[in-house]
Order: structure tokens, then C-alpha cells, then sequence
């Protein structure tokens, strides 16, 4: 029997790339977007990460009629009362991720260690014709950085630090990142719901 195909709705190969480790052994062959000559960009107006991982989700699975994963994350930072939010990546405007973190560092200028809280969130949506979709999530606990730090990962991994890596998630090889990244964690249940046929 052939492996079937699942969607991971993006664009980006790094992306891509990501998740393919992070789903090795599903009975699936990864596939992204450009694979499917797709290029429409789905608006996300859902107030939160799961709205708007199923708007993505199921918008692709009924452009293509491919069963289709797609994801929402952000950074969390209580300081900020949980901005950036769902807006993490549009946030700062049309900006480069060092520019959006050189914002964000300006922002907690004022604020010490002790109240710099933040956790990123990532919730994924599987989306298959005729089927409910089903959500998952993951999420990891850490705090605002003083500074960057790290050559690793993008957006705001160089200024978010995990007190159990003693590191910044930009210090983090991919291979440790992803054991312990809100990403990663969304995507084990994922994977087992895959494994298990779902959805």
C-alpha cells in the first residue's frame, strides 16, 4: 500500500523541513504548498491560534482535497498581557524577525527579571475531506531575554529563553529545539493522532 499525502500548509522549505522531522515515521509522504502550485494566502482573522489554524487548514484541504496540516503559534508575554499573540508574526509591521525582537526588547525595556513571563503556543489543525477537523496543541514556558542570542531558529527563538535550557531557543541546535519547542510538543499529538488514522 502507498503512502498518502498530507499538506503542510506553508510555503517555507525550512518549514517544511521542520516538521518533516517532527512527523518522521507517519505513514505519509510531506508535501508543502508550492508542491501543490498553491500561492493563496489565507487571511487569519480567528481571534485565537486554533481559529486560525483551522481557517488555514481547512481552506487548503478544499483547494487541494488533500488532507491538510496547518498551524498557528505565537509568543505569549505576560508583561505585554499576552501580546504578541496571534498577531506575533504581523505585530511589528512589515518588519525583518531582528526588527520585530529589537521592538519587542524596547517594549520590556522597563520591566526586571521576575515579570518577564512568556511562552509560545502552537496549535495545529488536521483537516481531511469529509472528516471533522481536529486540533492539537503544545506550548513551552520561558521568559523574555535582555538581548538576542543564538544563530538558531527564526522569529522570536533568539530572545526567548527556557529556564530548563539555561539557553535561549536561538542557542538551541534544531535537534534540541525540536524535543522541546511548543512546536514539537503540538506536533507529537499530531503524530499520534496520525499514526492512530485520524483524522
Amino acid at each position: 500500500m502507498g503512502r498518502g499525502i498530507l499538506l503542510i500548509a506553508t510555503q517555507n522549505e525550512h518549514k517544511l523541513e521542520e516538521y518533516r522531522a517532527l512527523l518522521a515515521g507517519v505513514p505519509y509522504e510531506l508535501r508543502s504548498l508550492k508542491d501543490f502550485g498553491v500561492d493563496e494566502d489565507v487571511e487569519e482573522h480567528g481571534r485565537t491560534f486554533e481559529e486560525n489554524a483551522r481557517l488555514k487548514a481547512e481552506r487548503y484541504r478544499d483547494l487541494t482535497g488533500a488532507l491538510t496540516l496547518a498551524d498557528d503559534s505565537g509568543l505569549e508575554v505576560d508583561a505585554l498581557g499576552g501580546e504578541p499573540g496571534v498577531h506575533s508574526k504581523r505585530w511589528a509591521g512589515d518588519v525583518s524577525d531582528a526588527e520585530r525582537n529589537a521592538r519587542l526588547l524596547a517594549r520590556l525595556l522597563g520591566v526586571p527579571d521576575g515579570r518577564r513571563g512568556a511562552r509560545f503556543r502552537c496549535v495545529i489543525a488536521l483537516a481531511a475531506p469529509g472528516r471533522p477537523t481536529e486540533t492539537v496543541q503544545g506550548s513551552v514556558e520561558g521568559e523574555v531575554a535582555w538581548a538576542p542570542s543564538g544563530r538558531h531558529g527564526f522569529g522570536y527563538d533568539p530572545v526567548f529563553f527556557v529556564p530548563e535550557l539555561g539557553a535561549t531557543l536561538g542557542d538551541a541546535p534544531p535537534e534540541v529545539k525540536n524535543r522541546l519547542s511548543h512546536r514539537s510538543r503540538a506536533a507529537a499529538a499530531a503524530r499520534e493522532l496520525l499514526l492512530e488514522g485520524r483524522p
